[in-house]
């Protein structure tokens, strides 16, 4: 059994680059992997491992300049959701792009899981998805407004696009862990609107905490690991991931004709080209040789 371990603290690094090597080499000692982000802004990240080896790791990271406070969420899985460590130096650990954005000076106010049905369905509450087009069409809350993003750094424009739409209202913002609302929220309240709120926690807190009769999820969540979508009690969900476009898939999907193992899905086929679709059969060549080895390829 596997120990998978999501976190993100906001803190101040004055050298990042100093704290990789050390974090590193004591993941690859106690056999964990995923990826970690360290910038100057702080830490975010999801690892995997034997449970002494997470705990060892969490307890590095909380005698982190700042960290003292660092919160995680946990869950459990049969096979390892990682096939190698990252720590990976960036300018934002989740990337926005707007220098005047700083979760450290002021957030909006946080809403715990048992609180959240009740503000959504608040006709005075305009409710917010931040995440990626691809996460929110496998699921997300009842009359929640998708901007429809590609990416988190899109969500700026789509807000000055719309933000009349929004002027004098009450909005709740959510996400997959919590930490992308951290600095939308603060996006928000620095264009001048008073009642910002966000989910504590994030989806993964709310599928854990929120009995499934009483919740106001509709679907699966999903998640940047080998699971690709949870439910409720955060459970495995039906999903896999199409290693063409890194989207999710349903089982089903993989009878279209679209659909290539490694190369494309319905989803994706036509945004390659045939020299990247000739580059992922290559790629999807040498993992069916590298598992008729009993090795494993890291895709």
């Amino acid at each position: 059994m596997y120990t998978i371990a999501a976190l993100y603290h906001f803190t101040r690094f004055d050298d990042p680059a100093a704290l990789k090597p050390p974090l590193l080499a004591l993941c690859e000692a106690e056999s964990v992997k995923g990826t970690l982000l360290l910038a100057r802004e702080g830490i975010n990240g999801t690892i995997a491992g034997p449970r002494a080896g997470i705990e060892a790791v969490l307890a590095h990271i909380r005698a982190l300049p700042g960290c003292d406070g660092l919160e995680w969420k946990e869950a459990q899985a049969d096979q390892p959701p990682f096939g190698r460590m990252k720590v990976r130096l960036k300018k934002e650990i989740v990337t926005m792009g707007q220098p005047d954005v700083d979760p450290l000076a002021r957030t909006g106010h946080y809403v715990d899981p048992a609180d959240w049905n009740a503000l959504i369905r608040d006709p005075d509450t305009v409710v917010i998805d931040t995440r990626n087009d691809y996460e929110v069409a496998i699921g997300t809350f009842e009359g929640a407004i998708d901007p429809q993003t590609q990416s988190f750094g899109d969500f700026p424009a789509w807000w000055q696009a719309h933000r009349e739409e929004f002027r004098g209202k009450r909005v709740a913002m959510f996400c997959t862990g919590g930490i992308r609302c951290e600095k939308s929220t603060n996006y928000l309240l620095n264009e001048g609107l008073n009642e910002v709120y966000h989910l504590k926690g994030g989806i993964l807190k709310y599928l854990e905490d929120m009995p499934e009769e009483d919740s106001t999820w509709q679907g699966e969540c999903f998640v940047f690991d080998n699971r690709v979508s949870v439910g409720h009690g955060l459970r495995k969900g039906p999903h896999e991931l199409c290693h063409g476009c890194r989207r999710p898939i349903l089982p089903e999907d993989r009878a279209r004709p679209e659909f290539e193992e490694g190369v494309s899905c319905h989803l994706c086929i036509a945004e390659t080209t045939e020299a990247d679709k000739t580059r992922f059969r290559e790629r999807q060549k040498q993992i069916r040789l590298a598992r008729a080895r009993g090795e494993e390829h890291l895709k």
